[in-house]
């Protein structure tokens, strides 16, 4: 139980939103660690800090840490609220400021990563049987397509849709703006894909989707 009214586990809620974007002050030093290596991974492949685009500049191993971490910072605040016995809606604004917090980051000037990561960080904990069909999702799209955009945005409107169907509506909220929001710092991939379509099969091949 919440020992304190208006609190997260005895911590003021408004503090506990708050914090929850603070974890992604990681974003800095994803930057910084980077250029210590020689590269501005803002600067290279598609100028996103996610996972995909590490990848394609540093490798598979750097992208998988920078997953996790992005995974686990959003995660760990969403649980904390829920431990906390928190309502459903205290629960979905902690999650969804840690998304956006990622997003928009203050230290990179209000830019950041795609979300999709923290997304899965905080779907693990609301629902893992939920979050299984969702990576089901995304794996499959991204076998017919090679797109891990097309397989993101698929993967969070079925998350956003089961959501609505058999959860609370904060939770819902919650599942709809995330997947609004990730469609929106995706939207250079559409524009790609779509130059890469009207181009048809002799055109140039649009850069890569990150």
């Amino acid at each position: 139980a919440n020992p304190l009214p208006g609190t997260v586990g005895g911590y003021p809620e408004w503090r506990f939103l708050n914090h929850a974007c603070e974890p992604n002050t990681m974003l800095r030093g994803r930057v910084l660690v980077a250029r210590r290596r020689g590269v501005d991974i803002q600067q290279r492949g598609s100028g996103n800090i996610g996972a995909t685009n590490v990848a394609r500049v540093l490798g598979k191993a750097p992208a998988l840490l920078v997953l996790l971490l992005d995974a686990g910072k959003a995660a760990v605040p969403t649980y904390l609220a829920l431990w906390g016995g928190q309502p459903q809606a205290v629960v979905a604004a902690v999650a969804f400021a840690a998304i956006v917090g990622h997003c928009f980051s203050p230290w990179l000037r209000f830019r950041g990563g795609k979300g999709v990561a923290c997304a899965i960080g905080v779907y693990l904990v609301i629902s893992p049987t939920f979050s299984a069909i969702v990576i089901g999702a995304f794996v499959a799209v991204l076998a017919v397509t090679r797109v891990p955009a097309l397989g993101s945005a698929v993967g969070v409107w079925v998350m956003a849709v089961l959501l609505t169907l058999y959860r609370s509506p904060p939770l819902a909220a919650l599942g709809l703006a995330t997947a609004a929001l990730i469609l929106f710092t995706h939207r250079s991939n559409w524009r790609h894909l779509l130059a890469r379509r009207a181009a048809g099969p002799g055109g140039e091949p649009a850069p890569p989707a990150a």
